[in-house]
């Protein structure tokens, strides 16, 4: 691992572990010695970041150079605690631990008072009925929509006939029991939805349909509000 990868994980560590978090727990997590970690520890400090404690006591991250100041009020930290909770119980493991990193993010750049608020906040999202585990390929999906690239898909429709598909993926949408994929389908020359549990053999093509991604996709919104009763 490089430097520079080795104290952004060291930051990110920092951020989102309880304090003080021990220096072995540190290691750990960066998978460093010790003594390099103690020389990672004074390298950011070095850099601006003002992290209290010391070897035995544990390290808290008070300041954090990477990150301007951020200013919210109470409303919005407790919408931000709730929303990003919510990604933690609805998405895959790597959307999951993004809204975990964006919030330890969030928080570590709050004045004191804030960051109080946002720990102890007021708002809590449970789920007595837990959703599907999100379908292995979501993330070969949700990468085929940044890149705006073409995918072939082997998908089973409600009578179980199974045909294999060419579609530019849209958009993932979670509805309150599934996941719901909206693309364009090019055997059908059409919008359509796409169960995400019911879609098998995702293959990436070397196909592209940039720059369209965002004006399909205002297309197929308007349809769908115009056909709402």
């Amino acid at each position: 691992m490089s430097r520079p990868d080795r104290l952004f994980r060291l930051l990110t560590a920092l951020r989102s572990l309880p304090q003080p978090v021990t220096a072995a727990r540190l290691a750990a997590e960066t998978e460093v010695s010790l003594r390099t970690l103690y020389r990672d520890i004074e390298t950011l400090r070095a850099g601006g970041a003002l992290i209290d404690g010391a070897a035995g006591l544990g390290y808290t991250l008070t300041e954090d150079p990477a990150l301007p100041p951020q200013m919210f009020t109470r409303i919005e930290v407790e919408a931000l605690v709730l929303g990003l909770a919510e990604v933690r119980l609805a998405g895959d493991p790597a959307l999951a631990s993004a809204a975990e990193a964006a919030l330890a993010k969030i928080t570590a750049t709050l004045p004191e008072r804030l960051q109080r608020q946002a720990i102890h906040a007021v708002h809590h999202t449970y789920r007595f009925e837990k959703r599907p585990a999100p379908p292995p390929h979501i993330a070969t999906i949700r990468e085929a929509c940044w890149e705006e690239r073409a995918l072939d898909i082997t998908y089973t429709d409600r009578s179980g006939a199974q045909t294999r598909r060419r579609i530019w993926p849209l958009s993932v949408v979670f509805l309150d029991r599934t996941l719901m994929l909206l693309a364009f389908c090019t055997l059908r020359e059409d919008f359509r939805r796409f169960h995400l549990g019911s879609i098998a053999d995702v293959t990436t093509t070397e196909t592209h349909f940039r720059p369209r991604r965002v004006a399909l996709l205002r297309e197929f919104r308007t349809r769908l509000a115009a056909a709402r009763p």
